[in-house]
């Protein structure tokens, strides 16, 4: 007792059912005295806290500022003006699809007998031209199957990678796409130099702008003039970087403004040239949306703009080191820059867990960009544990039913509506089968997660025996339904029942 234990995003990756053990054991170490601090987007996560606090109302320096502190229940009543997480948290708004439903043409991109790590052989197929959302309990074999088989040949067929993938027999219909393209959360660059103007490709219009000032003409100087890459232009003090490295042995690097430039990373010469007042300076200061108030008359520039801005990153400066962006915004920088392109309907895009680190309204943005991506005709496959991500989805593959050896099979795959009542099915459902279709159960008011108390207790519902159990009691039911499962008569097993019993009443027993 009396320790403080910060987490943040605790919940990262975590099926539902994991994240309620999570919650189980956060509580616990609450109730012995300690004090939790957890920073976190999860809903669940947010109905058990004690406090919250919000922050906002928007991001970067639009943000900073505390909008609400108080309990849960008052976060609920708040309206729309006040929080951007009350609303979603009383249910008043969701994360929702404007785009059309859409239909699959028949043709399906399919992995023939997946046996990678845990995988036992599974047939998966994934609709061309349609969003599918891969899901299961952790350890269940997503990533394996995707990533390590699916996307790895997709890219040394396709991109002409090197990778060698998982262990399958064939995947069919991978002629149908011209090129792979996988987005993730990764930085999009590691050098001070790499900002967003750089890397959507904005600063070769903008270069070109500055060269063709008047001034600019009188003194000869071209696009290159206006690079911090190239000598010239550039501070010589940082090398255009606008800081100073400081080596600081064995821990992390820092940075100081460079004494020469101030930050402004380009010499006094370059900084005399003006467009309507403004330095190739001032410009990479602004926030995409002042940007789009000086270049509203420029189309090769707005046209980049535009897209940054409906992407939900308005508010981000066009020279801000890539080294300060999260990962939720470089992974909507590489979607603007696919989204710049022509789209041709050809692309498979192959997205690990994108809501990481994303509030609801994030999520939106995401979702908006994912079906725009899917109505251009290409095709999506995404493995993710959010609720409102499945939800929208085209079609769901759910894994499982369990983790590590007790998975690597497809539990289901359909359309989304399937899956509710694939759960509730009164045959065929095993401990861990429809795990997905339970939580929707649960965010529909069935049994509202983290919602519905009896004496300060946290209850749920389960899909199968129809009954409403105490968190207390839940360990324990689960642990006895999946031991009678377990020592049912195996015909095709050696092992003698009761010893089978035993094995696995030690087994339930260490897990719980």
């Amino acid at each position: 007792m009396g320790v403080i234990y910060v987490l943040d995003e605790p919940s990262i990756g975590l099926h539902p059912a994991d994240n309620e053990k999570l919650l189980a054991t956060l509580t616990e170490l609450r109730d012995r005295g300690n004090t939790v601090v957890v920073v976190e987007h999860d809903e669940d996560t947010m109905r058990i806290a004690d406090e919250i606090l919000e922050l906002g109302p928007e991001a970067g320096v639009e943000g900073g500022r505390i909008l609400f502190q108080g309990t849960p229940a008052e976060l609920i009543k708040t309206s729309a003006r006040d929080s951007r997480t009350g609303p979603y948290l009383a249910r008043k708004q969701r994360v929702t699809r404007e785009a059309k439903a859409k239909a699959g043409d028949g043709l399906f991109l399919t992995v023939r007998e997946a046996r990678e790590h845990n995988l036992n052989g599974v047939d998966a197929r994934f609709p061309v031209g349609l969003l599918t959302v891969v899901t299961g309990v952790s350890g269940s074999g997503k990533s394996t199957l995707v990533n390590d088989v699916l996307a790895a040949a997709a890219a040394r067929k396709l991109n002409g990678a090197k990778s060698i993938p998982g262990k399958h027999r064939h995947i069919e219909n991978l002629d149908t796409f011209e090129k792979l393209v996988q987005v993730d959360q990764s930085p999009i660059g590691r050098s001070p130099r790499s900002n967003p103007a750089t890397y959507v490709g904005l600063m070769d219009p903008l270069r070109d702008l500055f060269a063709m000032a008047p001034l600019a003409k009188v003194r000869g100087y071209t696009a290159s003039r206006f690079s911090f890459n190239v000598r010239g232009g550039r501070c010589e003090r940082c090398a255009g970087d606008g800081v100073i490295k400081l080596d600081m042995q064995f821990m992390a690097d820092a940075y100081a403004p460079c004494p020469s430039c101030g930050g402004r990373r380009f010499n006094r010469e370059t900084l005399e040239i003006l467009f309507h007042g403004k330095s190739i300076a001032d410009v990479l200061e602004m926030t995409v949306r002042e940007a789009i108030g000086l270049f509203k008359n420029i189309p090769k520039i707005m046209d980049k703009l535009e897209t940054l801005a409906a992407v939900g990153l308005g508010y981000l400066k066009l020279g801000q080191s890539a080294t300060t962006l999260s990962g939720g915004e470089a992974q909507r920088l590489k979607l603007s820059l696919e989204l710049s392109k022509r789209q041709q309907g050809d692309t498979l895009y192959i997205l690990d867990e994108p809501t990481t680190g994303l509030h609801w309204v994030d999520i939106q943005h995401l979702m908006d960009l994912l079906f725009k991506l899917r109505d251009a005709g290409n095709t999506l496959i995404v493995i993710e544990h959010n609720l409102d991500v499945i939800n929208l989805a085209d079609w769901v593959i759910d894994l499982g039913p369990g983790g590590g050896g007790a998975g690597g099979e497809i539990v289901y795959a359909g359309p989304r509506a399937g899956i509710e009542k694939d759960a509730g099915a009164a045959s065929g459902y095993r401990e861990g089968r429809g795990d997905e279709g339970r939580a929707f159960a649960h965010r529909r008011g069935v049994g509202e997660v983290g919602g519905e108390r009896a004496g300060g207790e946290l209850n749920f519902f389960d899909a199968k025996s129809r009954r409403t159990i105490r968190r207390s009691q839940r360990s324990d039911f689960y642990r006895r339904r999946v031991l009678r499962s377990w020592v049912q008569p195996q015909p095709s097993s050696p092992e003698p029942q009761p010893v089978r019993a035993r094995r696995c009443l030690r087994q339930a027993r260490t897990s719980r």
